[in-house]
């Protein structure tokens, strides 16, 4: 193999035993191959027993931004964002072949310059974590440096977060921030800013025109409303769930409708509520509280429920109606009827609740006798509408703020969390992302 001298971050053209590509060096995971970020974002190892030659095309230079004083524009209102992580904000660095954040107020403008026409940004760093590592403790650092924002008086606050548990964190702000008096969006990414495909920019740049060119006031979510890259849509905290692994469009509210569609024109869904006349309120939630998530399926056992007697509280995810298997149907069922007892023991215990894994749909548990044998068993949440992730939240924030009143206020809908009704519209309709504009 012929080689140029290339390094990590170097643009090269590798010629193989049956084509030419072009690419950016990346960090090899093996001495056999070159890795390669191609131009469409993807990433491609190529064994060097199939490369004839490589050419250096361009070399890499540290791109430093230089830090220049902010010129702020005295007509238009501050908007903040707090970064938490997640590929939004984020690009490769090629030195590393990881993903660099990219925080202050001068690379976000230099990355995403339309930002400023909208908005005074100020950006900051909260923490740098993958999604999938947040606990408790997290929600309630985000919610204390909101409340460091809302007395600044911003005009809004936009929080960078990785998708993969940001409608955890949306449902868990909107409990902890009581009395929120203006917009507090959340905004992911599903690719990478340094990919051609990124959602990063047009859902940053919405959230910052929903902020400043309406008066909502609570927790939100911003993100793609479809595949393509025309609109956005505005989610609500409590009712939204992601729906695909990969896809921009992945996020869909539940059992409720969006709040608002952007494109070129903002359509509003919801009227816009009242500021609280009381004072801000952070209700934090207790990092030592332990929740569980225990999904039903076929061929269950006692000791699956049994595993949460150390717990506080418990979210069964049953199926249908709000299900499980505690009903001896023949001989060799009899572990249906340990797993019932296992279940009313817990439930004598603490807060046993059952969501319906079918996602969409409320629980019911008159229909069908085993229904009503689980909620003589103690487990609460019938002809409810809330969502797994939203219940694992409000059960955590009832038990860390008002213990007492816990089995009172489940039942009431105190985030926008609960539907006395669940539209048709309300399922997949795709005629709810038009904006006619």
């Amino acid at each position: 193999m012929k080689r140029s001298n290339f390094a990590e971050g170097d643009d090269i053209e590798v010629t193989t035993t049956s084509e030419n590509i072009r690419g950016r060096v990346l960090p090899s995971q093996s001495e056999d191959c070159i890795s390669i970020k191609l131009g469409s974002g993807y990433n491609l190892s190529i064994k060097k027993t199939e490369i004839k030659k490589t050419q250096l095309i361009k070399k890499h230079t540290t791109d430093r931004i230089k830090e220049e004083k902010e010129v702020k524009k005295r007509d238009l209102p501050i908007v903040s964002i707090l970064h938490t992580g997640g590929t939004v904000a984020s690009r490769v660095d090629y030195t590393t072949g990881a993903v660099s954040p990219q925080f202050s107020s001068q690379e976000l403008i230099k990355k995403f310059p339309e930002l400023q026409e909208k908005a005074n940004i100020e950006s900051r760093l909260i923490s740098s974590i993958l999604s999938s590592n947040i606990r408790f403790h997290n929600y309630n650092q985000i919610a204390k440096e909101i409340k460091k924002e809302i007395k600044r008086k911003v005009r809004g606050i936009i929080i960078t977060h990785g998708t993969d548990t940001l409608h955890y964190t949306a449902a868990a702000l909107s409990f902890i921030l009581e009395n929120l008096s203006l917009p507090v969006i959340l905004v992911g990414a599903q690719r990478s800013s340094d990919r051609p495909s990124t959602d990063a920019s047009l859902n940053l740049m919405h959230a910052v025109r929903f902020i400043t060119e309406t008066e909502f006031i609570g927790a939100a979510i911003c993100m793609h409303a479809t595949s393509n890259d025309e609109s956005s849509v505005i989610l609500p905290a409590c009712k939204t769930r992601k729906m695909h692994a990969s896809r921009r469009d992945a996020f869909k509210p539940i059992n409720a409708s969006p709040i608002a569609i952007i494109e070129k024109n903002i359509a509003l869904h919801e009227k816009t509520k009242e500021k609280p006349k009381e004072p801000l309120k952070i209700k934090l939630i207790n990092e030592k509280i332990k929740v569980g998530i225990l999904k039903v399926h076929p061929n269950m056992y006692s000791s699956q429920v049994e595993a949460f007697k150390q717990f506080d509280a418990v979210i069964i995810e049953g199926t249908g109606l709000g299900h499980a298997p505690i009903e001896k149907i023949d001989a060799k069922a009899g572990e249906n009827i340990k797993i019932l007892n296992a279940i009313k023991k817990l439930a004598a215990k603490i807060p046993v609740i059952i969501t319906s894994q079918c996602i969409f749909g409320r629980t019911n548990l008159d229909v069908y006798s085993y229904g009503r044998k689980l909620k003589e068993a103690g487990v609460i949440n019938d002809h409810s509408d809330i969502t797994t992730e939203t219940a694992f939240i409000k059960a955590a924030w009832l038990l860390s703020n008002h213990k007492k009143e816990f089995y009172k206020l489940w039942y009431e809908n105190m985030r926008g969390e609960l539907n006395e009704r669940v539209l048709h519209s309300q399922y997949l309709d795709q005629t709810l992302y038009q904006t006619g504009s």
